[in-house]
C-alpha cells in the first residue's frame, strides 16, 4: 500500500498519500452480502409490521457490521501497508465474516454462539495487528498510547462479545448491544484524548464514500421491485417516484462528498466514521421501508413512520458531516432552520396523508429534492461569506 513508510529506528515515521488498494475493496464485497442478510431480517411481518425482537436483531446486527468494517478500516488507514499481514488478516475476517452472515437469521437464537464467535474473532484479529504495530513506534509514545487504547476497545468488546455467549445460555438474557455501546462510547472518550499522529483523512474518507456507495448499490437492487407486474401508468408514478428518491439521496451524499468535506484536513477521523456508523444504518433503513411502501401485508401506520424515521436518521448524520466541512461551508443555526423546519412539515405531512400512497411517495420526493436543492445552493456559495453565528 502507497500509505506508511518506515525508516530506521529513531527516525520520524514518514507518512505518504494513502490509496485505496484493491484487497480493501475486495474486502468490502463480503459487506455487500452482509448488509442483504441483515435486511432480510425485516421480510418476516407480523400482525402487520416486524416483531419487536426480530427488529431488534436486525439494528444490533446492523450497527455491529458496520462497527466491525470501521475498526478494519480505521486500522488500515493509520498502519496498512498491504502486505502479507494485512492480507492474511483481512481475508481471515472475510472467511468469519460469513459465519456471521449465516447466524444472520430470523430464528437469530439458534446461531448465537457461531455469530457472536466469528464476532469476538474478528475483534480479536483487529486488535492483535494493532499489537503488533506496537513494535514499529518504540520512539513515539503518542502512537503508543493511541494503539494500546485501540487494544482496550477492540479487546474489551471481543471479551464482552465472549461473554454474552454464557450469560444467554444460562439466563435467555441477549446483551449484544452492550459491546456495541461500548464500542462506541469508548472510542468517542479517546478520541476526544488523544494526542497521537493524525490520520489521512483523503484515504479514509474515500473509503467511508466507498462503502456508502456499496450500500447504495443494494438500495438499487432492492428497489427493482417497484419495477415488476404489469406495465402501468400507476406503476410507472410509483417506480419513478421511488428511482427519484434514490437518486436524490445520492446525489445528496456526492455533493457534501465532493464540494463540502474538506478531505485535506488534519482530523484523528474517529467521529467522521462514528457519523457513518449511523448513516449507513439509516440508509439501511430506507432500502427496507422503500420495499415496504410496496408491501400491503405490513401495517400504514409503522410503515410510514419507519420511512420518516429513516429519512431523519440519513439527513441527521448528513448534516452532522458538516463539521468535516470547508471553512467556507460550515454551518450555523441560520443555515440549518430551514432544513429542520421543512422536515418538520415533511414528517406530519407524511404521518397525516399515510393512508395515500400517491401523495406519501410525491412528498419524499419533493423532501429529497428540497434538501438536494439546499445543499447544492449552499455548496455554490460565494467563499468568505460569514457562515458562523
Amino acid at each position: 500500500m502507497s500509505g506508511l513508510t518506515f525508516h530506521t529506528e529513531g527516525e520520524p515515521l514518514r507518512k505518504e498519500e494513502k490509496k485505496v488498494e484493491y484487497l480493501e475493496l475486495i474486502y468490502d464485497l463480503i459487506f455487500v452480502y452482509i448488509i442483504g442478510r441483515n435486511n432480510s431480517l425485516l421480510h418476516h411481518v407480523e400482525n402487520g409490521f416486524v416483531p419487536g425482537t426480530t427488529f431488534l436483531a436486525y439494528v444490533l446486527c446492523s450497527l455491529a457490521i458496520i462497527q466491525i468494517w470501521n475498526f478494519s478500516t480505521y486500522y488500515i488507514n493509520m498502519h496498512g501497508r498491504n502486505g502479507v499481514r494485512d492480507h492474511v488478516a483481512l481475508f481471515l475476517n472475510m472467511y468469519l465474516l460469513y459465519y456471521i452472515g449465516e447466524g444472520t437469521r430470523l430464528h437469530w437464537e439458534s446461531f448465537q454462539n457461531q455469530y457472536c464467535v466469528a464476532w469476538a474473532l474478528i475483534l480479536l484479529n483487529i486488535g492483535t495487528q494493532y499489537a503488533i504495530e506496537l513494535r514499529s513506534h518504540r520512539e513515539e509514545p503518542a502512537v503508543q498510547r493511541a494503539i494500546r487504547r485501540m487494544m482496550i476497545v477492540l479487546y474489551g468488546e471481543a471479551l464482552l462479545v465472549l461473554l454474552a455467549i454464557p450469560v444467554y445460555n444460562r439466563t435467555g438474557a441477549a446483551l449484544t448491544a452492550v459491546p456495541i455501546l461500548y464500542g462506541i462510547v469508548m472510542t468517542r472518550v479517546f478520541a476526544d484524548d488523544t494526542k497521537a499522529e493524525l490520520v489521512d483523512f483523503t484515504h479514509l474518507s474515500e473509503r467511508a464514500m466507498l462503502y456508502v456507495v456499496f450500500t447504495f448499490g443494494e438500495m438499487i437492487i432492492a428497489i427493482a421491485s417497484y419495477f415488476e407486474g404489469d406495465f402501468t401508468l400507476s406503476s410507472v408514478y410509483f417506480s419513478l417516484m421511488c428511482f427519484l428518491i434514490v437518486a436524490g439521496l445520492f446525489l445528496c451524499y456526492e455533493l457534501l462528498y465532493d464540494r463540502i468535506i474538506d478531505r485535506e484536513q488534519k482530523t484523528t477521523g474517529i467521529g467522521y466514521m462514528i457519523v457513518h456508523i449511523f448513516l449507513l444504518f439509516g440508509m439501511n433503513n430506507l432500502t427496507t421501508s422503500l420495499e415496504f411502501m410496496r408491501d400491503e401485508e405490513v401495517a400504514v401506520w409503522p410503515k410510514t413512520l419507519f420511512l420518516v424515521v429513516s429519512f431523519v436518521l440519513y439527513f441527521a448524520c448528513l448534516f452532522a458531516l458538516q463539521r468535516y466541512a470547508r471553512r467556507e461551508r460550515s454551518l450555523c443555526r441560520r443555515t440549518v432552520a430551514p432544513v429542520v423546519v421543512l422536515t418538520l412539515v415533511f414528517a406530519g405531512l407524511m404521518l397525516l396523508l399515510r393512508q395515500h400512497m400517491r401523495l406519501n411517495i410525491l412528498l419524499s420526493v419533493l423532501y429529497v429534492g428540497a434538501i438536494f436543492l439546499w445543499i447544492l445552493r449552499f455548496s455554490r456559495e460565494e467563499p468568505g461569506a460569514p457562515e458562523q453565528d
